[in-house]
């Protein structure tokens, strides 16, 4: 009974162990051809310094900070945020007009998908990508650069 109850043990540590240690080794056999540099953190000046963007500053809040941005690969909108929830309610309001959005913490960056790609290689970060969900009986026919997380807003 001794020898059972010590492989039940050895079994439990062993996959215990790989429920923990898997994930790491996984992290670390990413796809080979990425290089997405570590996601940047910073001021909102600061991730447009490394974003190569001179940002235009539209809002400056202490909840938030929102500035537009141009660069060769295209235009997007850059915010910071103070916290995390904050963070997590501007991307969710902004889900409901479509587009893509590199998320690293406290801050994102609104474009289309192209100009998010050339962004995560300077800025590292998640791509979140959302569909848009307009009803069509808006009176401006779903004007989208209107909003504050689209670029030209």
């Amino acid at each position: 009974m001794t020898k059972r109850n010590a492989t039940r043990s050895a079994a439990r540590y062993a996959w215990c162990a790989a429920v923990v240690v898997g994930p790491v080794l996984l992290a670390g056999c990413g796809g080979g051809g990425d290089d997405i540099p570590p996601t940047a953190t910073g001021t909102l000046e600061e991730l447009a310094a490394q974003a190569h963007c001179e940002p235009k500053l539209q809002t400056d809040a202490q909840e938030l900070r929102q500035a537009n941005c141009a660069t060769e690969d295209g235009r997007y909108v850059l915010a910071t945020f103070a916290t995390d929830r904050g963070q997590r309610e501007w991307i969710n309001e902004a889900n409901d007009y479509g587009g893509s959005y590199l998320v690293g913490r406290r801050w994102v960056a609104v474009s289309d998908a192209a100009v998010i790609a050339a962004l995560r290689g300077r800025l590292g970060g998640t791509v979140e990508t959302a569909s848009p969900h307009h009803s069509g009986s808006g009176g401006d026919g779903g004007n989208e650069a209107e909003h504050s997380g689209r670029p030209g807003s």
